[in-house]
């Protein structure tokens, strides 16, 4: 019995460490931009190999990134229980696992697929894990930084297929781009107090929530709607995709514009589940629709 709970609660651990649900949403996402290239047809061996590379790559970025926030960890309520701040697994065994998981996330995107998407995974591994991670404690221009690596899933995924970047893969890179600032934002306002506790400038401006941030939130939820219509216009997706991007797009917008008039936590909070409902129907209605 002590034996099995062992074995659960280490992997337990190292879901935490790898951060395995947003890693899933990250992977998720490359196997849209995938599934999107031209000619792509469905293969679930090549799905489960993306799965399986990025999951890896995703993941060692992740710990990575707790291993050089171990210390601020241990100040916000949200990350104290991590396996690292809480003492549960050593600096060690976490590089280790870093390590190996890297290497082996990007041998199997280079064979699975090609040098392309290999060297894209390593690129968005090191901005993650080298850049934007030390670079939240300078300023919020850590976001923008940020941005390209959460905007890279599709674009990898993209590159998997076609062994090319091409405008499809840009225009869906340019999507997930824009939509970050939104979302981190809402999320940066909901922990403003824990981010501030541990040194982290995530907002910009003052770095306090206020209605400046609010309507920059405003302003690139508005660039999506021209931003979502690209992947019609490339021929990538059909037009029934291109309503209901619109759509949802003007969905989102509604809560970022609800946010800028109400400036709460509320507000914040329901504009970041609207950008997780935005992302998956997107997606979702490209993949759908591809022509």
């Amino acid at each position: 019995m002590s034996s099995s709970y062992a074995v659960a609660s280490k992997v337990k651990d190292y879901s935490q460490l790898m951060k395995f649900n947003l890693t899933f949403m990250v992977v998720f996402s490359s196997v849209v931009g995938y599934l999107l290239v031209p000619g792509i047809e469905f293969s679930l061996i090549k799905v489960l190999i993306l799965f399986a590379g990025g999951l890896l790559v995703s993941g060692s970025a992740n710990t990575i990134n707790q291993l050089l926030e171990k210390e601020t960890d241990k100040l916000m309520a949200r990350t104290a229980v991590r396996p690292l701040p809480a003492g549960r697994m050593s600096e060690t065994e976490a590089i280790i696992v870093a390590a190996v998981t890297g290497v082996a996330g990007l041998v199997i995107m280079a064979w699975g697929f090609n040098l392309l998407c290999a060297i894209l995974s390593l690129v968005s591994l090191v901005l993650y894990g080298f850049v934007y991670t030390p670079w939240k404690k300078w300023n919020s221009l850590a976001v923008l930084v940020g941005a390209i690596p959460g905007a890279m899933p599709l674009l990898i995924g993209w590159a998997a297929g076609a062994n090319e970047l091409g405008e499809g893969g840009w225009s869906l890179f340019g999507i997930q781009f824009l939509w970050q600032f939104p979302h981190f934002w809402a999320i940066a306002w909901i922990g403003h107090k824990d981010y501030s506790r541990a040194g982290f400038k995530l907002l910009p401006g003052s770095g306090e929530p206020n209605k400046l941030i609010a309507l920059q939130a405003v302003m690139y939820t508005l660039l999506l709607v021209p931003a979502g219509l690209l992947p019609y216009f490339f021929h990538i997706s059909g037009p029934i995709s291109a309503i209901v991007v619109i759509l949802v797009t003007l969905f989102f917008l509604y809560r970022a514009i609800n946010l800028y008039r109400k400036c709460d936590v509320p507000s914040a909070r329901k504009l970041m589940f609207g950008s997780y409902i935005y992302l998956t129907i997107m997606q979702l209605a490209l993949l759908a629709d591809k022509i």
